[in-house]
This record gives C-alpha cells, structure tokens and sequence, in this order.
C-alpha cells in the first residue's frame, strides 16, 4: 500500500483517517477545540489529507500544537487582561473555518489540477499565514511595548492593528515553523525534488507568512477597528494575500 502519493487513494486515506481520530482524541484531553471546533476540523481534515496529503495534514496538527502551547503561555495573566478569547484556551468552529477554509479549498484545487507538488507550498503559505498571526497575537499581547501599525504611535495591549517586538519576533517563529513542516512534507511526497529548490521555497514560505501577519495587522488597524471587517473575515483577508504572494512567486520561476 503506497503511503506517498498523493490525493484519494488508499494508503493516503488510511493514514489520514488515523491522523483525524488522533486529532479528535488529542483536542478533546487538551481542550484545543470545543465539540463543534472539534467537528469542524475532523472535516477540514478529511478535506485535507483526502485530497491533498496526509503530510499536509499534519502541517495543520502542527499548527494547532504550536498555536494551542502559544495559546496557553501566560494564559491566566492574559485571562486577567481580558486578552484571551475563551475562559479555558479552547477555540470554536469559527476559528476552524476562519483559518482553514482557504487551505481546504486550496486541498481541492491540488485534486482537480492534480499538481500537489506545487500547490503544496500554496497550502503552507495559507497555513504560515494563520500561524504567524496566531503566535504575534498570544505571545504579543502580553509586550507593553505596543504601537499602532499605521501610525507607530503607542496603543492599549491587544488592540487591533497593534504590534510588539516580541510580537515580529513571535510571528517569524510561527511562520517558519510552517515553512520547515511544508518543506518535509514536499520532501517526502516529491519524486524529483531536484526540479525545485525547496531550501529557497522554505525561506520565501517563511516571509511570505509573516508578510501576511502584517496585512492582517494592517486590516485590523483600518477595517476591524471600525466596524467594517469582522475578525473572521480579517483573517481569512490575510490568509487569501499570502495564498497570492506565494502563487505570484511561484509563477515567476
């Protein structure tokens, strides 16, 4: 049974059913996700793995530990500032869909143009995207040290648009932690990965997911603040501009 190629055959689909029921099983001890966050991402995983890879879909597990540990550092002095979004660190079905929509739709994509070798790296870069703004947001908001992005000038701790330095700092970690997921599931999956430079991919992954933070800082700073974006629709804004930044470099080869 052949575990590497990819989209719906059924070494790939025998895996990716393993890797959903350990999603389930580990979201539900950790509290990653609440029942419906829970339902939402067994399905975007299916989507995923099913037609994507199941490499892929661990690029998704790994972003969900990564952001879950970032979620919880310091979560009870965040709790107290009222900076955290639930009462325990677990995230709803909206937070599922508002970062995994685009990658699952990206998952269909690869299916119908049956390209997973580049499209893969179009999945990271929506992935980087949702990481780095995840990891500016929980490990930013706790940096005093907090300007606005449009006008540098000083604002509250976890206001929209705001940025840290320990908050970029935190954004490129997330990103690249990405980027190196990306990278081995391309290694593993490609036959001929010398028709790529993936090192280079890697590094332009890593960019391009904190170049997507910044849209979403900047979106939240004019739209968000004013009523005119919500928070969903601000990050799946974000997410859908490094998708472009990644297709635009991609075509350029």
């Amino acid at each position: 049974m052949d575990i590497f190629s990819s989209g719906p055959n059924p070494g790939n689909l025998v895996v990716t059913a393993g890797l959903v029921v350990f999603l389930l099983v580990m979201s539900s001890r950790a509290k990653m996700l609440d029942a419906m966050g829970s339902k939402a991402a067994a399905g975007l995983g299916l989507i995923v793995g099913g037609l994507g890879h199941w490499t892929w879909l661990l690029i998704l597990l790994g972003f969900l530990l990564s952001s879950h540990k970032a979620t919880k550092w310091r979560f009870e002095e965040k709790k107290a500032l009222g900076l955290s979004e639930s009462s325990d660190g677990h995230r709803g079905w909206t937070n599922v869909v508002a970062n995994g929509a685009i990658p699952g739709l990206i998952c269909i994509y690869a299916y119908l143009s049956d390209d997973w070798t580049t499209v893969v790296w179009v999945f990271g870069a929506a992935v980087a995207v949702a990481a780095s703004d995840t990891f500016a947001s929980e490990i930013g908001c706790l940096d005093p040290r907090v300007r606005m992005i449009t006008t540098f000038k000083s604002c509250e701790q976890g206001e929209n648009g705001g940025f840290s330095p320990n908050g970029q700092l935190a954004a490129a970690v997330g990103s690249s932690v990405v980027a190196v997921l990306t990278y081995l599931a391309w290694w593993l999956t490609t036959a001929d990965t010398s028709s790529m430079n993936g090192t280079q991919l890697c590094v332009v992954l890593a960019v391009v997911g904190w170049l997507g933070c910044q849209i979403d800082s900047y979106l939240g700073a004019l739209l968000e603040n004013r009523g005119y974006m919500s928070k969903g629709a601000v990050n799946a804004s974000a997410i859908s501009g490094g998708v472009v930044m990644m297709f635009a470099y991609l075509s350029s080869l």
